[in-house]
């Protein structure tokens, strides 16, 4: 028995239940759900009618790929992705992602699922839930913008936010004390990272070329990082703002001039820091040597990463702009910047003695009652 309409068709199934179709492109479709009614058959026409007149309409059909094999294509349409964040995000969806909800079809990813195992991920891994959700969180949107779904359900709001731990700031007297333990080969990089804040891709990527002794300068050109699978591969900087010229503060000077003349071969693309075969020496190798620097010092808890931020905490302290620190840093955005312009205990501590030198100096003036204060007009102008 088949009830017709203006648009689409209802059909009613040896079940009992109801059908749904109807014909779009050339094409019949029909409802993935059977009805109990013959008025939600045709309610759910009429949802359909809208959504073709506004032009919403969603193939149902599109989104029954699975989320494992969409996530491949995405990856794969990329190509200008760096090898190190296909690294990352294979890491994240073999690990995290794909496990979970890799066989669901697009089309059936709800937001209360997707909350489910963020919040299940996020109680174990919090910074990684909050970089696979981002990740999870841009492929659905790719599939919503290609209409393969109609939105993306990702909708939990500050999950791809990270709140990760304050980095330390290292003392200057610290750094010095922990280069000073390093072995000669590496006490250049460790410098480097402190005072020209470069990253450890960056450094392990120099070569006798990028080093200008007359002009006092280094070019980044290129990085050596390590994947997520252990290899390491030679790339551009990690943005077009990462290849830039920095400036090396002249009492580091003597110290670059002594390695180029006693580990860096006399071709211009030799490596400063070179490793076994013909390669720059491992970003394990390199790490190994700044723990055993740290430990020097009893001070564990600094990475390697973090010379490069006490580097820039310092240049911010001593009245760097945030612009002048993006250029420093290589970074394209100054939110990155603005994390190192925190206070540090001695900028606090030059901040309140110029306080009290302020209260010092004004000017005192009488009140009502006979006692004594300050002006604030002439504490301003003073000031």
């Amino acid at each position: 028995m088949a009830g017709r309409r203006h648009f689409g068709n209802v059909r009613k199934l040896p079940s009992g239940r109801y059908q749904a179709s109807y014909w779009h492109e050339g094409l019949r479709q029909v409802a993935d759900l059977t009805f109990a009614t013959k008025g939600d058959a045709l309610a759910h026409l009429s949802a359909v009618e809208v959504d073709l007149r506004r032009g919403a309409w969603i193939n149902p059909r599109a989104g029954l790929v699975t989320l494992s094999d969409y996530s491949t294509t995405w990856i794969a349409s990329r190509p200008a992705l760096r090898p190190t964040t296909v690294a990352r995000y294979r890491l994240l969806l073999d690990g995290h992602i794909l496990p979970v909800l890799g066989r669901d079809h697009l089309a059936d990813i709800s937001p209360g699922m997707v909350r489910s195992w963020h919040a299940l991920l996020a109680r174990r891994y919090p910074s990684t839930a909050a970089g696979a959700y981002r990740l999870l969180s841009a492929m659905l949107r790719t599939a919503a913008a290609d209409e393969l779904i109609a939105r993306s359900p990702c909708k939990v709001t500050g999950a791809g936010v990270e709140h990760a731990a304050e980095r330390p700031v290292a003392s200057i007297a610290e750094v010095e004390a922990a280069i000073a333990a390093a072995p000669d080969r590496y006490r250049l990089g460790f410098l480097l990272a402190a005072w020209c804040q470069l990253r450890r891709g960056e450094i392990l990527g120099l070569q006798r070329r990028d080093i200008d002794l007359l002009r006092g300068s280094l070019n980044v050109e290129r990085t050596w990082v390590a994947l997520a699978t252990g290899t390491s591969v030679l790339g551009p900087p990690k943005t077009a703002s990462g290849r830039r010229t920095v400036y090396i503060p002249p009492h580091v000077l003597p110290a670059a001039e002594e390695h180029l003349q006693r580990f860096v071969g006399a071709a211009a693309t030799s490596w400063l820091f070179k490793g076994e075969g013909a390669d720059p020496v491992g970003t394990t190798t390199f790490d190994r040597m700044w723990a055993k620097s740290r430990a020097a010092i009893g001070r564990s808890d600094l990475r390697l990463h973090d010379l490069r931020h006490s580097g820039l905490t310092w240049a911010a302290a001593s009245g760097a702009s945030v612009a002048e620190l993006m250029r420093q840093a290589g970074h394209a955005s100054p939110v990155a910047a603005l994390r190192y312009q925190h206070a540090t205990d001695d900028r606090a501590r030059t901040l309140a003695a110029a306080l009290s030198g302020l209260a010092s100096n004004a000017e005192v003036v009488p009140i009502r009652d006979g006692s004594a204060a300050r002006s604030r007009t002439q504490r301003a102008r003073r000031a």
